[in-house]
């Protein structure tokens, strides 16, 4: 009876998606065409009749190819859930899209050869680089559900960084590169559709038939054995048909957020438990929700209907879903993050430490300052050459230096808060919050001081601190769901911001370059202000280190201690917020500097916090002034930006953290 029940709850939800799918598409079609000619048009328009041309060669391609794409994310998202038994488990969280949009872009700008052969080939190539490192880190963690999703959601991240560095630095492809990127459905013929069509349609006609086999996936590996199916071959097979379908759609018409999680999600919610009943209706509600979303952005974007990628609107419903399904989701895995934090770290002897840390800061300084290529390659500047360089490069060099140094203060003071090893300023959102302030201020003035800049970017750094902090109390501040909690954030704000890249604002390269951690525009007022800025933030953090020593030990042993728990958590939330936004006004808000600095710090075994906060200042001061030089010299007379750099040494080491074991 209860079956019958869910059966039917499934027809009737998928029903009503779809119902209101095709009442969205026949209102908007009726207001552009009447209903009498929708026929013709459809198959023969009117050469004469813009109406009907537009309907046939933009419209219905338009229509067709949401319905195919969201199909095939729809599928794609339940295979990945139920292969992997991970309810979390999506295209999007796992970096597919991501890793397959970058291996786009790098064919795209420097090797537009590869994309003659087949762009899935090139996009399928780049979604299993990513899937392997996300695996390889999943291997070592037992696949536990948060492992898999977090080591995705920060390959994402880092794959959307340096998909953003390449636009950089190719100019004149900047805006086609992010509308095509965030997901536009906009068409102008039927190529797309051809393209999409067969491919969709034989991943479907695979999944009909390992559909039974992928039942088995619910056994043991002996139990299977018995039954003569190799599990780790059908899981692998059943992975492969997953990236190949992201790859696809992703290869088409970029990255379009949250269906491949959304659609399976929606199915098991409205009773479809059994896998068939799940391979059936996933793909139909993604092909529906993703035609209700583009109709609705449609509606609502009018004349910039062709600009506004819809793909970037669909994180705005999908990081909200996902928000929503944490607290009702357990996650296999869940608390071992907790439990390294609390791993015992050996001592360390301080003098000879910092004397070896400040001297590496020094001899970074000098290097990046006197060090340079230029035509004829590795130059040092004498005196006469470097009085010439020096109003360009000494900005650059204190710039770099104050914001790695604020960055790890900020992280060290995010772990401590949250009492989570892995929080910091960049995968916790909060630099994206900076980027909505930094959005704000370009809208409330046509050329934003940078004081306003300031202002605005540390409310938006202190909103998303302030939302993670309530999630935290919710959680009893999990680690694990802070951490999911703070990435949904950033997804759901990199759509706001991928919008207002898309829609062609003159101002668009400044905030890209801003995106990806640029120094380069640094001057003697940035420089100078970001100093004043930083001494009394980064002065501050000390008087706070009683607190920090006391509050991982507990809210009953803090309060013990005559500890203010309202008044801590909020003076350190607003320090870290406001230390975050002027570091990130200037490097961008993917530099991993706020993570790294933090933990090596931590390794080399400071662990109270006044010795953590002042090793961890000097660590992420060498991290940053090293990333700029080198990202003035790797691809000279081009500047590959200070944020990518760090990034790329950054997230290594995450994922190195995130392999180890505990022993």
């Amino acid at each position: 009876m209860q079956a019958e029940l869910r059966a039917h709850r499934a027809v009737l939800l998928t029903g009503a998606v779809m119902a209101l799918a095709v009442g969205l598409v026949l209102v908007r079609a009726a207001g552009y065409l009447p209903p009498s000619s929708w026929f013709a048009a459809a198959f023969h328009p009117n050469a004469e009749n813009v109406r009907e041309l537009i309907f046939h060669y933009s419209s219905l391609p338009r229509l067709v190819t949401a319905l195919l794409c969201g199909m095939g994310l729809g599928l794609a998202g339940a295979l990945f859930q139920h292969i992997l038994r991970n309810p979390l488990a999506s295209p999007t969280t796992l970096g597919v899209e991501a890793g397959a949009q970058l291996a786009l872009t790098i064919a795209t700008v420097w090797a537009p050869f590869l994309l003659g052969g087949g762009r899935e080939m090139v996009a399928l190539a780049g979604g299993l680089a990513s899937t392997g490192v996300i695996f390889a880190v999943a291997w070592a963690r037992g696949f536990s559900s948060l492992s898999l999703v977090l080591t995705g959601l920060i390959t994402g991240l880092f794959c959307g960084s340096l998909t953003v560095a390449i636009r950089l630095l190719n100019q004149e492809y900047i805006t086609s590169l992010f509308i095509w990127g965030a997901g536009s459905l906009s068409q102008q013929d039927w190529s797309v559709v051809l393209y999409l069509l067969p491919r969709v349609a034989a991943a479907m006609a695979v999944t009909a038939l390992i559909a039974r086999p992928l039942n088995l996936l619910t056994l043991d590996d002996t139990s299977a054995g018995s039954l003569g199916v190799s599990l780790p071959l059908l899981r692998g097979g059943g992975l492969l048909l997953a990236v190949f379908l992201t790859s696809t759609v992703t290869s088409a018409v970029g990255v379009i957020g949250f269906i491949g999680l959304a659609a399976p999600q929606v199915a098991r919610l409205s009773g479809a438990r059994r896998l068939r009943d799940r391979l059936i209706l996933s793909p139909l509600i993604g092909g529906f929700l993703l035609v209700i979303v583009d109709q609705c952005v449609q509606a609502a974007s009018g004349e910039f209907a062709e600009l506004l990628p819809t793909g970037a609107v669909t994180a705005l419903f999908g990081a909200p879903l996902l928000l929503w399904l944490l607290p009702r989701l357990r996650l296999a895995g869940a608390g071992w993050l907790a439990e390294r934090a609390t791993a015992p770290a050996r001592r360390a002897r301080q003098t000879p430490l910092f004397a070896i840390l400040s001297g590496l800061l020094i001899l970074a300084v000098i290097v990046a300052a006197v060090v340079g290529r230029g035509p004829d390659g590795f130059a040092v500047a004498d005196a006469d050459t470097f009085a010439l360089l020096a109003p360009w490069r000494l900005p650059r060099v204190a710039v770099a230096l104050m914001a790695g140094a604020m960055l790890a203060v900020a992280g060290v003071l995010i772990q401590r808060l949250t009492q989570n090893p892995m929080a910091s300023p960049e995968i916790l959102g909060i630099g994206t919050g900076v980027a909505l302030g930094l959005i704000v201020a370009m809208i409330l003035s046509p050329a934003p001081s940078r004081s306003l800049q300031f202002a605005t970017g540390s409310a938006g750094a202190l909103a998303v601190l302030a939302l993670l902090l309530w999630s935290g109390v919710r959680s009893r501040f999990s680690p694990d769901f802070l951490l999911l909690t703070g990435i949904a954030l950033s997804a759901f704000m990199d759509a706001l911001v991928v919008s207002f890249l898309a829609v062609g604002d003159p101002r668009a390269s400044q905030l890209l370059a801003w995106i990806a951690g640029s120094t380069y525009r640094a001057d003697d007022g940035s420089a100078g202000m970001t100093l004043a800025v930083a001494m009394p933030l980064l002065a501050a953090a000390p008087l706070l280190s009683r607190w920090l020593d006391i509050l991982p030990l507990g809210e009953d042993a803090a309060r013990g201690l005559g500890v203010d728990l309202r008044l801590a958590r909020f003076s350190l939330m607003l320090l870290a917020a406001l230390l975050t936004a002027a570091a990130v006004l200037v490097t961008g808000p993917l530099s991993f500097v706020g993570l790294v600095g933090p933990h090596l710090a931590r390794m080399l075994g400071l662990n109270r916090a006044l010795p953590q906060l002042a090793a961890a200042a000097l660590i992420g001061a060498v991290l940053m002034v090293s990333a700029d030089w080198v990202g003035r010299l790797v691809i000279y007379p081009l500047q590959l930006p200070a944020g990518v750099v760090a990034a790329l040494i950054g997230v290594p080491y995450l994922i190195w953290h995130l392999m180890r074991r505990e022993r």
